[in-house]
């Protein structure tokens, strides 16, 4: 934010809209949910940071604030900031740092694409699937990069292929109805726009980052505590699927949504498979 105007790349107003509008306002509804479903990465990534108790730590789409938190505590002599698009996730991330008392971490609302952060502030910049939706991601990761310290980390978590992540394939498939669905371009903003090693490597390269390292994960997704409830978290994410359908293709839709559900269903949770990559890479010496 600067004088109280969001500052936003022209190229990521499609973003801004979406995630400052009705999309970031239901994350921000459901946040212990969205937090749920990714917990599985948690350690995983956690170790990747590999924070210090001095380091300042800038969280990239830090959405609800979790990461940003886990990384206050653990740098408990220096700082976190999150930022994000959307102000209704950085209200529920300020709300909760607050009541966790913890006074070292800070919210901004920003495009990273083009804030200005100060120059070379932080010493590890991290993100859980908050990158994969710039518009031009190598101007994007090289202003990150500019506020890093010379040989500062980069560690985010992003998506593997759609092969590997049972849980988008079921669920699209299921809310498609039979219709093809259409494949994005590869270079296109998205959850899987650097699941790529290759387009993730020459990106991180063009902006300026080096070292750069892939490490596999496999955890489960998790939807809900029983069908019922990831039913209603999965059409509150994704009903915009059913538009155009009529009703016995919404009917059709929502019948094939329930059925992979129901079979995803352990007992202990709706669980489906899925799959990232902990990309850890450098910023120029």
């Amino acid at each position: 934010m600067i004088g109280g105007t969001l500052q936003v790349d022209p190229s990521n107003a499609e973003q801004a809209r979406a995630w400052d509008g009705e999309e970031g306002a239901y994350w921000a509804r459901h946040a212990d949910h969205f937090d749920r479903a990714l917990r599985g990465y948690r350690t995983h990534f956690l170790a990747a940071a590999d924070i210090s108790v001095g380091d300042q730590v800038l969280d990239i789409g830090c959405g609800a604030g979790e990461t940003t938190r886990d990384a206050a505590r653990r740098a408990s002599g220096g700082r976190a900031l999150g930022v994000d698009l959307s102000a209704a996730m950085l209200r529920v991330a300020r709300q909760r740092a607050a009541a966790e008392g913890l006074h070292n971490a800070d919210f901004v609302q920003a495009d990273a694409q083009v804030h200005p952060f100060p120059a070379a502030a932080f010493d590890v910049a991290v993100s859980r699937t908050g990158t994969m939706f710039f518009a031009d991601p190598v101007a994007a990761f090289r202003n990150i990069g500019g506020a890093l310290r010379p040989g500062g980390r980069l560690v985010q978590l992003v998506w593997q292929p759609p092969p590997g992540n049972e849980w988008f394939l079921s669920l699209t498939q299921a809310l498609a109805a039979g219709r093809p669905l259409p494949a994005p371009a590869p270079d296109a903003p998205g959850p899987f726009s650097l699941a790529d090693p290759e387009r993730a490597r020459a990106v991180l390269g063009a902006a300026g980052f080096t070292d750069i390292q892939f490490e596999s994960h496999d955890e489960p997704m998790r939807f809900g505590d029983d069908a019922d409830g990831a039913q209603r978290f999965v059409l509150g994410l994704l009903g915009w699927m059913l538009d155009g359908l009529d009703e016995e293709g919404r009917r059709r839709a929502v019948d094939d949504l329930r059925a992979t559900l129901t079979a995803h269903d352990t007992g202990h949770g709706v669980l489906y498979a899925s799959a990232t990559w902990i990309i850890r890479a450098a910023a120029r010496p």
